[in-house]
C-alpha cells in the first residue's frame, strides 16, 4: 500500500514539475477573460436564414442575440399610477440605493466611454452599418419606418437615465438606460490567476439581462440592490474557494458531443484545480483523464503540455466578477441560498424586482405593441390564449379601464396560478383564468349542452372559479382550502337514507388528507388562490377579439448563448424542428378563427426570428381563410416583413408574404437601432364566415 502511494506521490511531482516547465506559450489574459460570444447554427438552419434576411443581415442578427438590449422597458399600470409620478418614484430609489452607477451609462469609466450604449453614437453607427448591407429599397423602408421614432427616442434617453417611450400612445412606457459591455479586472497575475465559479447557461443569461430565475436571486442589502448567483446555478469551482473570496465568473455554454449532439461537458461539483490558467485534474485522475480525454474536446479545453492531458487551458465567456457568500464545500452541499454576489458585471442593466409592486411590470416593448395591435375596448370579451405569465393579458385589461372580460387560459397549472397573483398584484378584476390547452380551445359539439357559460365548464361543482378576485373572495368560494391547515377541520358529508332522516360524520379518508398537508405543507392546489378552474374549451365565435401569442422557437430572444431552446435533447434547432414549431403553431391559429366572431380580431404573435413561424402562418392564414385580411395596426415600432419564398432539401416549398403585405405585419430586429428582442406581429381582421 506503501509502495503505491510513493508511486502516485511520484507520478504527481514529476507531472505538475514538467507542467510548469511547459515551453507551450501560455494565453493572453486579454484574449481569455473576456466576453465575446459566438452562436453555432445548424449549418441548414444558417443557410435558411441567410437566405431570408442575406448573410450579412443574419450575422448582425447573430451577434445582437449575444447581447442584452441597452435598457429595461417598464409598463406603468395606469389604473395605479402616472408615467410621471412612476419616474419619480424611480428616481428616488436609484439616488437613495445608489445605484447611478448601475443605469446611468454617462457614469462608467472612460475606458467604456465608447460602449455600445452611447445612444448616440450607437445610433449612427447602427444606422450606418445597416444601410452599407442592404439594397436601396430596404434602405428606404428603415428610414422612412424607424428614423422618426428612434430620433426622438433617442433625445429622449440623452436626458438623464429614465425616461418615457415617445412613441405614440405608448407615453405610460418607461425606459431606464443600462450599460455596458464594460472591461473587468478580473485580478490576474502571472502563474496566479483568479479563482473561478463556472455556472450554468441559463443563469449566466439572466445575469447578463439582470432579471430574476430560479438559478438568479436579486437581494437587498442594507440601500442597495445586488444580483447573486444562486446556488443551483453553480456547475463547477476553483479549490479552496472559502467564503468572501473574490471570484471570476464564467459560462458552461454547450459543446458539440462525440455522438453528434450537444452537451455541458462538466458534471456539478467538477474541480477548477491548479495554478495557470487552466483547468486542472489531479494526478491521482490521471489515467480517468486519459479515458475522458475525447471529452476535454467537449469542453473547449486544449491541452498545455501535449504529454500530460491532464493540463489544460479553456477558453470560456466570462460575465464578471463577484463575492462567494458560501465555500466551496457549501456551495455544491447546500440545496439553497446565494452562492456569488455579482458586483462586478459586463453588462450592467437595473433590475428592479420587488420594486413599486402593482405599479410597474417590466415588458419587452414588442409585447406591450402586441396589446396596442389588438386594440381592446371596454365592455368586450376578449380571449389570450396561451396567456402565461400574464404581461399582455394585464396590459389588455389596463387598456380596457377594467371593463369587459379578458380570459386568459394556458395549459399549466402553475402558470394560471402565477395569471392570477399578476392580476390581483395589479388590481385588475376583469380577468379570469383556466387551466386548458389552447388546441382544444373551441367546445367540443356533444358538450355543448351542458354549458353553463360560454365556457364548457368541467367539474363545476366542486372546482371555483378564479379569477381575478382578491384572494379573501375566492377563499370564501373554496372553504376547503382556506382551512385546509386547521387542525380542528374536518370535512363533513351529508348522507341521507330511504327514510329521509340526514347525518353527517367526519371522512377518515378526509382526516388523514389534513394530517399530511399540515405535516408537508400546501399542495398546489391548497394554495391561498385555491383550485384553477379547467375548461373543456370555448363556443365558436363567443369572443370579440383573440391573441395568440404561440408559443414557439424563442429564438428572438436575448441574450442568448445557444441557438436553441431544445434543452432536453440537447440539439441545435434543425430545419425539421423550426417546421415542427409551424405546423403545431398553425393547429392553434385554426382554434382562434373558429373562436372570434365575424368583425372581430384576431393578433398573432411570436418571439422568434425565424419566418416559418411568421410570415409562412401569414401566407397560410390568409389563403386557408378567404374571409380574413390583414388589418394596419398602431403604433408602428417594427419594420416590414420578408417577401419572398424558401425550397428546402426535401422539395418542400414555404412561402412567405406577398408584395404589399410586407408593411401591414411588424417584424422586429434585435440588430435594429431600437434594440428590442426579436418579435413578429400580425393582426388580421375577420370578415363573414359564410363566404
Amino acid at each position: 500500500m506503501r509502495k503505491a502511494r510513493d508511486l502516485v506521490r511520484g507520478l504527481q511531482r514529476r507531472s505538475f514539475s514538467t507542467a510548469r516547465s511547459s515551453t507551450s506559450a501560455p494565453m493572453d489574459p486579454a484574449d481569455r477573460y473576456c466576453y465575446n460570444p459566438v452562436l453555432r447554427w445548424n449549418p441548414q438552419v444558417e443557410a435558411y436564414f441567410s437566405k431570408a434576411y442575406g448573410p450579412h443581415h443574419f450575422y448582425r442578427i447573430s451577434q445582437a442575440l449575444t447581447h442584452p438590449s441597452c435598457y429595461s422597458c417598464i409598463r406603468v399600470n395606469t389604473l395605479k399610477s402616472t408615467s410621471d409620478a412612476v419616474i419619480e418614484k424611480l428616481l428616488a430609489i436609484i439616488q437613495e440605493r445608489e445605484l447611478d452607477n448601475v443605469v446611468d451609462g454617462m457614469h462608467v469609466s472612460e475606458s467604456n466611454a465608447a460602449a455600445k450604449f452611447d445612444m448616440e453614437g450607437n445610433l449612427q453607427s447602427s444606422l450606418g452599418e445597416c444601410n452599407n448591407h442592404l439594397n436601396l429599397e430596404e434602405q428606404k423602408k428603415v428610414a422612412v419606418g424607424n428614423f422618426e421614432q428612434l430620433n426622438s427616442q433617442k433625445k429622449s434617453l440623452e436626458t438623464g437615465p429614465i425616461s418615457k417611450c415617445q412613441l405614440p400612445g405608448l407615453d405610460y412606457v418607461v425606459f431606464v438606460r443600462g450599460s455596458g459591455p464594460h472591461t473587468i479586472e478580473y485580478g490576474y497575475e502571472i502563474d496566479r490567476p483568479p479563482k473561478e465559479v463556472i455556472v450554468s447557461r441559463k443563469c449566466a443569461e439572466a445575469v447578463l439581462r439582470g432579471a430574476q430565475l430560479s438559478l438568479l436571486r436579486i437581494a437587498q442589502v442594507g440601500t442597495k440592490i445586488v444580483i447573486t448567483v444562486y446556488v443551483p446555478g453553480v456547475l463547477a469551482c476553483s479549490s479552496h474557494v472559502e467564503k468572501g473570496d473574490v471570484v471570476a465568473v464564467s459560462v458552461a455554454v454547450e459543446q458539440p458531443g462525440t455522438d453528434g449532439g450537444w452537451v455541458v461537458g462538466i458534471t456539478r461539483g467538477t474541480v477548477l484545480q491548479g495554478q495557470q490558467k487552466g483547468l486542472h485534474l489531479k494526478a491521482r485522475h490521471y489515467e480517468r483523464a486519459l479515458r475522458l480525454k475525447p471529452a476535454c474536446k467537449v469542453l473547449g479545453l486544449k491541452p498545455h503540455n501535449p504529454e500530460y492531458p491532464y493540463h489544460f487551458e479553456r477558453n470560456a465567456l466570462y460575465i464578471g466578477r463577484g463575492v462567494t457568500m458560501l465555500s466551496r464545500a457549501g456551495i455544491f452541499r447546500a440545496s439553497g441560498g446565494i452562492a456569488v454576489d455579482m458586483n462586478s458585471r459586463v453588462f450592467k442593466l437595473p433590475s428592479f424586482y420587488d420594486v413599486l409592486e402593482g405599479e410597474i411590470f417590466l415588458q419587452n416593448l414588442p409585447s406591450i405593441v402586441t396589446a396596442h395591435a389588438l386594440d381592446p375596448q371596454q365592455g368586450e370579451r376578449i380571449l389570450d390564449m396561451c396567456a402565461a405569465p400574464g404581461g399582455k393579458t394585464t396590459a389588455i385589461a389596463i387598456l380596457m379601464k377594467d371593463k369587459g372580460e379578458v380570459v386568459a387560459v394556458d395549459r399549466s397549472h402553475n402558470k394560471v396560478m402565477d395569471i392570477q397573483k399578476l392580476a390581483a398584484e395589479m388590481g385588475l378584476h376583469c380577468i379570469t383564468t383556466y387551466k386548458l390547452d389552447a388546441l382544444k380551445a373551441v367546445c367540443r359539439s356533444n358538450e355543448s349542452n351542458d354549458m353553463i357559460t360560454p365556457s364548457c365548464r368541467k367539474d363545476t361543482e366542486d372546482v371555483t372559479l378564479q379569477s381575478s378576485d382578491s384572494p379573501r373572495v375566492q377563499m370564501e368560494k373554496n372553504p376547503c382550502s382556506t382551512e385546509a391547515f386547521n387542525t380542528d377541520f374536518t370535512c363533513q358529508e351529508i348522507v341521507t337514507n330511504g327514510e329521509g332522516n340526514q347525518r353527517t360524520y367526519t371522512s377518515k379518508a378526509d382526516i388523514r388528507k389534513n394530517i399530511r398537508r399540515i405535516r408537508n405543507g400546501p399542495g398546489r392546489n391548497q394554495g391561498i388562490g385555491g383550485r384553477v378552474e379547467k375548461s373543456k374549451g370555448f363556443s365558436p365565435n363567443s369572443f370579440d377579439r383573440v391573441l395568440l401569442d404561440a408559443p414557439c422557437s424563442a429564438l428572438g430572444l436575448r441574450p442568448r448563448l445557444f441557438a436553441s431552446e431544445l434543452v432536453f435533447i440537447e440539439l441545435l434547432e434543425t430545419t425539421e424542428s423550426l417546421r415542427n414549431h409551424a405546423k403545431y403553431q398553425r393547429r392553434m391559429f385554426d382554434q382562434a378563427v373558429q373562436l372570434v366572431r365575424p368583425g372581430g380580431v384576431i393578433v398573432y404573435s411570436t418571439c422568434t426570428i425565424n419566418p416559418g413561424e411568421n410570415e409562412a402562418l401569414v401566407r397560410y392564414a390568409l389563403d386557408s381563410y378567404k374571409f380574413l385580411s390583414l388589418a394596419s395596426q398602431h403604433p408602428r415600432a417594427g419594420g416590414p416583413g420578408l417577401v419572398g419564398c424558401f425550397q428546402f432539401s426535401d422539395g418542400y416549398s414555404e412561402e412567405w408574404l406577398r408584395p404589399g403585405e410586407e408593411e401591414l405585419v411588424q417584424r422586429f430586429d434585435p440588430s435594429s437601432p431600437l434594440d428590442t428582442i426579436g418579435f413578429f406581429i400580425a393582426k388580421f381582421n375577420v370578415g363573414p364566415k359564410d363566404t
